[in-house]
């Protein structure tokens, strides 16, 4: 029941621009620590950006003026706007939820690739 859907990801050029959208569903995502998290061919997992109520938002350095992070409570979903793209951004970009005291669930992923 509880899941978590990205979409939004494709093929881009330089200095593009993409939105990643994920939407949640069984649960609440205003109940959770959201973020987003990607995974290049050959390298492990890393944070791009997280949002929540108690800490308010972070961004990874590489993300840090280029990348945005933001919540709508009433499509339950937690967005993440991304512009001057390069090719070191590409990756399978995922979205996590994370409770207080419980759950932690995970998207399946969707592919952002930015090249010319």
């Amino acid at each position: 029941q509880i899941r978590l859907a990205e979409s939004g990801g494709g093929l881009v050029q330089p200095g593009g621009s993409l939105r990643l959208s994920c939407a949640g569903s069984g649960f609440t995502l205003d109940r959770y620590g959201l973020g987003w998290f990607r995974q290049a061919p050959g390298k492990e997992r890393e944070g791009v950006s997280c949002i929540s109520n108690r800490h308010g938002t972070y961004y990874a350095d590489f993300a840090k003026g280029r990348f945005t992070i933001s919540r709508d409570a009433a499509k339950n979903t937690v967005t993440l706007q991304m512009n001057s793209l390069k090719p070191e951004d590409t990756a399978v970009y995922s979205c996590n939820a994370r409770g207080f005291r419980s759950g932690d669930y995970w998207g399946q992923g969707t592919q952002v690739t930015v090249s010319s």
